[in-house]
């Protein structure tokens, strides 16, 4: 149990931190490509950086994506819209743009992300959300 609770711990201080950047990218990329062995998977954390930080890739994989976001409670598109959130209110726009692609695969339209972030201007500042709306301009191009 100490175990679960610390790597919680270190996952949560990861999101506040804005260390989450690479887990974005990490789970918006392709999600896993043979490595050469025998059937094995390598997750798109592990190719980004298990060489150089495989305790981060492992908590990628295991605690982030294999578990919260797996949690009962909430549904994987209101885990996106806390996200997006989250993320607006920080100002973390190279976060942003993987979990605006995210949010739109777990169901969440443009239309609501832009509302969204459009309410967050008066919560999280005005600067934010114009910040937020050319990420978002930019990733709906796609």
């Amino acid at each position: 149990m100490k175990k679960v609770t610390r790597i919680l711990f270190v996952a949560a201080n990861l999101l506040l931190s804005g260390g989450i950047s690479t887990m974005a990218i990490a789970q918006d990329q392709t999600p896993a490509v043979s490595d050469g062995t025998a059937g094995k998977q390598q997750s798109r954390a592990q190719q980004l950086y298990g060489d150089i930080a495989p305790k981060m890739a492992e908590l990628t994989d295991e605690v982030l994506y294999g578990d919260i976001w797996e949690r009962h409670g909430l549904s994987k598109r209101d885990r996106s819209l806390a996200t997006v959130s989250a993320l607006v209110a920080m100002n973390r726009p190279d976060q942003l743009r993987s979990h605006l692609a995210i949010a739109k695969r777990n169901g969440v339209t443009e239309e609501e992300l832009i509302e969204t972030i459009t309410h967050l201007a008066f919560y999280s500042g005005w600067p934010n959300a114009v910040s937020a709306i050319a990420v978002a301009k930019d990733v709906f191009k796609k």
